[in-house]
């Protein structure tokens, strides 16, 4: 479920390129990766997005740190005619993702472009929805990110992030702090021979903030009618932001 984004600037650097590198190294077990991460649950969190979010035939949206695309799939199905951008700095998982559109039947709807989240390469008010999966907790600037999302949806638009996050209740929580700090990474080595690369995904959830600072720093950049909702006893959350009814 880790997705990302290149940024700007020296001070970023160091981690831009290895999280680049994590990327590349596992695009091709991503999948499968995804349902050991969530215990099958991601896309459960992903129908329960989609069903908060009402997106209507015609509707268009971006999907930031697409990955292999699951959630720029389900996006284009809903729209029925509205076409979907999917953006992601990692070649390698664009080229899985362009597999499963084409599978889907729609590369007519579906656009793929490799390009930096800080930095979107689209104009002001483009778009119904901005959606970020997986993928918030490991850029360098976040808030840079959401403010970039607000750029480019429509006054009125919908700005999304479903992003891992961090249990509160115990006995749940110690389980859940063990199995991702001690098992995951030797999961990763045995399922997808890639023991550093699945050792950084708690190591990324560490610094990021919980749902509660999260759903502050929504506010914080001017977002709307801000929504939080914890999944599966908090290993995840879906955060929900409408961007103010005028230009921004």
């Amino acid at each position: 479920m880790n997705k990302t984004t290149t940024a700007g600037g020296n001070g970023t650097k160091p981690k831009e390129q290895y999280v680049h590198s994590v990327f590349e190294k596992i695009a091709g077990k991503y999948d499968i990766m995804n349902d050991i991460l969530s215990f099958r649950r991601h896309k459960a969190w992903r129908r329960f997005a989609m069903d908060k979010m009402g997106v209507r035939c015609g509707d268009t949206s971006v999907d930031l740190c697409c990955g292999t695309c699951d959630w720029t799939i389900s996006l284009a199905e809903k729209s029925g005619t509205g076409s979907v951008v999917g953006l992601d700095f990692s070649e390698g998982m664009l080229e899985v993702g362009r597999k499963k559109v084409n599978e889907h039947g729609l590369s007519d709807r579906v656009s793929l472009v490799q390009g930096n989240a800080m930095k979107l390469p689209f104009g002001n008010n483009s778009f119904d929805y901005a959606t970020i999966g997986f993928g918030l907790r490991n850029v360098p600037d976040p808030v840079q990110v959401l403010r970039e999302m607000q750029r480019v949806v429509k006054p009125g638009g919908m700005v999304v992030c479903l992003e891992l996050s961090k249990p509160t209740v115990q006995p749940f929580k110690g389980i859940y702090y063990f199995y991702l700090t001690r098992l995951l990474p030797m999961m990763g080595k045995l399922f997808a021979k890639s023991y550093q690369q699945y050792k950084w995904l708690p190591e990324s959830l560490a610094l990021f903030p919980d749902r509660k600072a999260l759903e502050q720093i929504f506010r914080d950049t001017g977002l709307q009618s801000v929504e939080s909702y914890p999944l599966t006893g908090g290993i995840a959350a879906l955060h929900i932001g409408i961007k103010e009814n005028q230009d921004v």
